[in-house]
């Protein structure tokens, strides 16, 4: 049997025909307008391939530079460490975290320069370089955290530090660092004056970690406060 052929109605009332006639009638009148989003994704897209490639590069230039730097640290050289040598025309820390500042490379470097200026004894541009400094998740943050709040309490700047120490033994809670720094927090609070904050501090060392070696000291801490 042979198949009847539709007619000329029949295939205009097709669904599909008419969907497809109407994307053919909407790109016709909107062709402007289409081709110019077309573009856009594509300039989007090549974008940012082009700025995974920049950063990718950026990535590999501070990585050589910090080496150069890391060399001059290991040496106990650190004021070239932090600022490079002109002569030798090689980067220092602070130039490289400036440059280099979106790169995990340039965050290192901000680090390295503040514990460089710290070493020159330069502690109020230790801090300023601890600002900068995007601390790392877990373990590995808890160690800069502690060392910029030495720096706030070494600059006299108990409350500060208090909060800094409470944020390093907050960052990754564990029965070796949370106590040390739930201590230190204590005494800078007391060290501030905000009495009330160094005794409750102090006495969640005793109550949450009644096995830590800083028992001794948070309790002294508690009979101190208690004299007042």
């Amino acid at each position: 049997m042979s198949k009847r052929r539709l007619s000329k109605e029949e295939l205009e009332s097709d669904p599909l025909i008419e969907n497809y006639t109407k994307a053919v009638n909407y790109y016709q009148t909107h062709k402007p307008t289409i081709l110019a989003a077309v573009i856009g994704i594509v300039v989007v897209v090549g974008s940012l391939i082009g700025y995974n490639y920049y950063s990718e590069q950026q990535e590999l230039e501070a990585q050589n530079l910090l080496a150069t730097a890391e060399s001059y640290y290991n040496q106990g050289d650190y004021d070239k460490a932090l600022n490079g040598d002109s002569f030798e025309l090689t980067y220092g820390f602070a130039q490289i975290a400036n440059d280099y500042s979106g790169t995990h490379a340039g965050n290192l470097a901000t680090y390295y320069a503040a514990v460089s200026a710290y070493r020159l004894g330069n502690v109020e541009e230790a801090i300023s370089f601890f600002n900068n400094f995007e601390v790392p998740r877990g373990i590995l943050g808890v160690g800069p955290l502690t060392f910029h709040a030495k720096l706030l309490d070494e600059n006299e700047q108990n409350e500060l530090s208090s909060t800094m120490y409470l944020k390093a033994a907050e960052w990754d809670v564990n029965d070796n660092t949370t106590p040390y720094n739930l201590l230190k927090a204590a005494q800078a609070s007391y060290e501030a004056g905000n009495y009330d904050d160094a005794s409750d501090i102090a006495t969640r060392v005793i109550r949450e970690y009644p096995q830590s070696p800083e028992i001794a000291d948070a309790q002294k801490l508690l009979g101190m406060l208690a004299a007042l």
